[in-house]
């Protein structure tokens, strides 16, 4: 397990997958808080679609699981939730890269979606059904990323809302432990939602390649070409031995389509 100093309050640089994710989200709220502005029925439809919504979801909306993480209705939420994306994204981009980061802020966020259908489904197959509550907010995200670094840096020290200094094992336990309890509430299809989130990051980090899915995609496509590549090679040989056959010489390549050199005599060369 790898483990850091304490980690003092400062801003971290505002780069890679934290600026896209942030500015994503940031250009999210504004543009519908300038839609809400001037177009307030429209604008009030769009967000409603745009959210996470399991009966939506089930009856064909697919893009809402993406989606409804970009809709932030409040100011003082949406500033929350960005300094969190902030911090958290670019404290694992340090060690892990961009596009591993960003694969885990993904599953994350999907599973929270998939996790509030799965208990909208398991509770009305029970005869049960939950009161449905739209998701929105990248709430679900965040508590991925912060259960990876609690898992990935858990005796990193962290300053809680600022001021406490505390580990991050103790820190994404904390607030596993919220949502454990709000289980036990009216906001029951939220906290499961959450947890499904953060078991999603935890999959993600203990399943997937440490360096991301693109990277991993990247070299299963180059390993192919090269797989063809080498094939072409051996068929090209193959013919060419029939060939110099035909002409009464004998050629023998080996399983790479590289030529066998028998005897290092240029005169016994060919036969």
């Amino acid at each position: 397990m790898r483990r850091l100093g304490a980690t003092p309050f400062a801003f971290p640089e505002f780069s890679g997958a934290a600026r896209r994710l942030v500015l994503l989200n940031l250009a999210a709220y504004f543009l519908l808080l300038v839609a809400q502005l001037a177009f307030p029925a429209t604008a009030s439809q769009v967000g409603s679609a745009l959210a996470f919504r399991p009966s939506q979801f089930l009856g064909g909306w697919l893009w809402q699981p993406i989606t409804y993480s970009l809709i932030h209705p409040s100011l003082l939420g949406t500033l929350f939730d960005l300094l969190s994306l902030w911090f958290l994204v670019s404290f694992l981009e340090t060690g892990h890269g961009s596009s591993w980061v960003t694969g885990l802020y993904a599953a994350s966020v999907l599973g929270t979606a998939l996790a509030a259908a799965a208990i909208y489904i398991v509770s009305g197959t029970l005869g049960a059904t939950l009161a449905e509550v739209p998701l929105y907010g990248c709430i679900g995200g965040i508590f991925g990323l912060l259960i990876a670094i609690g898992v990935l840096y858990a005796d990193t020290e962290f300053l809680m809302f600022f001021v406490v200094g505390i580990k991050a094992k103790y820190l994404a336990a904390i607030y596993a432990l919220i949502a454990f309890a709000m289980l036990f509430g009216d906001q029951r299809m939220y906290a499961f939602a959450e947890l499904g989130g953060a078991l999603a990051g935890l999959l993600y980090i203990r399943l997937l390649p440490r360096r991301g899915l693109s990277f991993t995609f990247s070299e299963r496509w180059y390993g192919l070409r090269n797989r063809y590549y080498r094939w072409k090679r051996r068929r090209a040989a193959r013919k060419f031995e029939v060939y110099m056959r035909k002409q009464g010489r004998t050629v023998r390549f080996d399983g790479h389509g590289r030529q066998i050199d028998e005897d290092h005599d240029d005169k016994k060369r060919w036969n």
